[in-house]
C-alpha cells in the first residue's frame, strides 16, 4: 500500500519558517516533519510514498538525493575520483516525488498523482501533522465499513478557555481553561484511507479536496470516520512548531512510536572483476563445423549433405 503526503502548500501561516523552506521540510528534533509523518507510516509497514510537491519542492527533492548519503559512513579517494559507502543507515523506503504545480489546490495534487497509486487502495495525510495514530487499526476499519473514504477523526487540545454565554447573558454559567476530551468537537486529521474511486470526484487542479470531494463522500454515504482519542498536532503556526520541538526535547513525543534508529548496515563491495588469465574464452557458435570452400560460397553452390 503506498501513502501520499500533500507537501506543496505555501504554509503562509508559518511564514517565519517557510519563506525559506516548504512547510513539511520545517525541522523537528534536527529533522523535517515530513521524515516524522513518513516515520509514522512506516513503523506500521507503509513504505511506499508519493509525495506531491509545490511550493519549493527542488528543496524537498534536494533533501531525498542526499538522504542516503547523509546516512551513510563514505570513504571518497580524491586522486581517483571515487567514493565508497560502507556503511548505511537509511530507511528501506520508496520515495516519488511528483511536482504536482505551484498554484495547485489539495484535490487537484492528490488527482495529479494517480497514474502513480496502481488503482490501489492508498492512504493520503497532509505534510504538516503528526500522531500517534493506528494506521494498521484505520486501515482494518476502512475495509470493514466498505465505503469509498476513511478520515482519521481527532480532537486537537483546546488553546484558550471556553465559556457557555447566551445571547442575551451577561454573566458566564461555565469556564473550561484549555478543555480536552469531551468537550472538544471532532475534526478531521487527515490520515486518511482511500479506495481510488474517489478520484473520480475531483474535477481539476482548482479543487479543494476538503470541500467538494469530501462533502459530495459524505452527503453520499461514502465518507467514514476512524476515531482516533489519542495525541494528534498539526503544525499551523510558529507556535505549534516551538511546542512540538518542545515535546521533542523534553522524550514527550508521543508521535514517536517507531523504534531507536537502525544499527549502520555494511554496503556490499562490488564485485571485482575476474582476472584475465581466469576468463575464459566461450567457443564459436561454428566451432567445429565444416569449411565450404570459398569458391562454392560464391557462387552460392552450397552442398545439402
Amino acid at each position: 500500500m503506498k501513502a501520499v503526503i500533500l507537501a506543496g502548500g505555501y504554509g503562509t501561516r508559518i511564514s517565519e519558517e517557510s519563506g525559506l523552506r516548504p512547510k513539511p521540510m520545517v525541522e523537528i528534533g534536527g529533522q523535517p516533519i515530513l521524515w516524522h509523518i513518513m516515520k509514522i507510516y512506516a513503523h506500521h509497514g507503509i513504505t511506499d510514498f508519493v509525495i506531491c510537491c509545490g511550493y519549493k519542492g527542488h528543496l524537498i527533492k534536494q533533501y531525498f538525493a542526499n538522504y542516503f548519503l547523509h546516512n551513510s559512513d563514505v570513504t571518497f579517494r580524491m586522486d581517483r575520483n571515487e567514493m565508497q559507502v560502507r556503511y548505511h543507515r537509511a530507511e528501506p523506503w520508496t520515495v516519488t516525488l511528483v511536482d504536482t504545480g505551484q498554484e495547485t489546490m489539495t484535490g487537484g495534487r492528490l488527482r495529479r498523482v494517480r497514474h502513480y497509486l496502481d488503482d490501489e487502495t492508498f492512504c493520503l495525510t497532509y505534510g504538516d501533522g503528526v500522531g500517534d495514530v493506528d494506521i494498521q487499526a484505520s486501515i482494518a476499519f476502512h475495509r470493514r465499513q466498505g465505503l469509498l473514504a476513511t478520515l482519521t477523526a481527532v480532537r486537537q487540545p483546546g488553546r484558550f478557555g471556553v465559556f457557555n454565554l447566551g445571547e442575551e447573558d451577561a454573566r458566564i454559567n461555565s469556564f473550561s481553561e484549555k478543555p480536552d476530551g469531551g468537550l472538544m468537537p471532532w475534526v478531521n486529521g487527515g490520515f486518511f484511507v482511500l479506495e481510488p474511486a474517489v478520484l473520480d470526484y475531483i474535477g481539476g487542479d482548482a479543487t479543494v479536496w476538503e470541500r467538494d470531494p469530501l462533502e459530495c463522500l459524505a452527503a453520499e454515504g461514502q465518507l467514514a470516520a476512524y476515531r482516533h482519542p489519542g495525541f494528534w498536532q498539526p503544525m499551523d503556526t510558529l507556535r505549534d512548531r516551538n511546542l512540538l520541538e518542545d515535546l521533542w526535547q523534553r522524550g514527550q513525543a508521543a508521535w514517536k512510536v517507531w523504534e531507536p534508529a537502525p544499527e549502520a548496515v555494511p554496503t556490499p563491495a562490488p564485485a571485482a572483476p575476474a582476472p584475465a588469465a581466469a576468463r575464459r574464452r566461450l567457443p564459436s557458435p561454428l566451432a567445429g563445423a565444416r569449411r565450404l570452400p570459398s569458391y562454392l560460397v560464391a557462387t552460392g553452390q552450397i552442398p545439402t549433405d
